[in-house]
């Protein structure tokens, strides 16, 4: 994206919520449903039929709220594999986005989706095999049970690590495991410091500080770091 200098504007940098795409050998991957899908999904229409493989990180709405507005997934047509852990009231994903369309949320039920969508619940820690990609989960945040992924094929390696916990004294071992010697790893920095306004709200909000992020990036032999998810009331100049 272009940066614009512009006190108190948003328009280099401005944008939706999470949602991250990789095209991995044969596999394109989708991660995380925030708004970001309605505009991907508008993009691949005329790339049809899709098949794609989606994971949710976890189930707070700015992970999942583009999900009903995903042209795509009422085509039939294209086919979706759906990946993610259960929430926290032990609901699974998909009860979890069905829900979400429940009226009043919406208009629509999930039950007019005419897409091939298929849905699996992942264990955190567990690993699972889609042709030659490998992917790995961990447990990121007890608290709301966000999932890391690391993707992995010929050599190469992805990480997607968003909402984890910072601990007082020594970096959480399960990020830098995931992180480990990765090529990339795509890290949350929606607060600039622990005392942004939304460490007062929820004290586990201040796992997002960004500088965390650059010391796993160190720590785990990581090539590139990645920021994303940033906080919409930072303009352009300040990030």
């Amino acid at each position: 994206m272009r940066f614009l200098p512009r006190a108190g504007r948003q328009w280099g940098y401005r944008g939706n919520i999470s949602c991250v795409t990789m095209r991995v050998g044969n596999q394109f991957s989708i991660f995380d449903a925030g708004t970001g899908v309605r505009v991907l999904g508008r993009h691949l229409l005329r790339q049809m039929p899709v098949v794609a493989h989606l994971f949710l990180t976890h189930c707070l709405w700015d992970r999942i709220q583009g999900f009903p507005f995903f042209v795509l997934g009422f085509i039939p047509i294209n086919h979706f594999h759906v990946y993610g852990a259960s929430v926290a009231n032990g609901a699974s994903v998909e009860q979890r986005l069905f829900e979400q369309m429940l009226p009043p949320n919406f208009p629509v039920m999930i039950a007019i989706v005419e897409s091939d969508m298929k849905f699996y619940d992942l264990e955190p820690g567990s690993e699972l095999a889609i042709g030659e990609v490998e992917i790995e989960t961990v447990c990121l945040n007890p608290t709301n049970c966000a999932t890391g992924y690391r993707v992995s094929c010929q050599g190469h390696t992805a990480v997607y690590a968003t909402d984890t916990l910072l601990l007082s004294d020594r970096l959480d071992k399960n990020l830098l495991h995931l992180a480990r010697n990765a090529d990339i790893l795509i890290y949350d920095g929606t607060i600039e410091s622990a005392s942004d306004r939304f460490h007062s709200f929820n004290t586990d909000w201040k796992d997002f500080i960004w500088k965390t992020g650059i010391e796993v990036a160190k720590a785990a032999g990581v090539q590139k770091l990645v920021i994303c998810h940033h906080d919409p009331c930072h303009n352009d100049r300040f990030l």
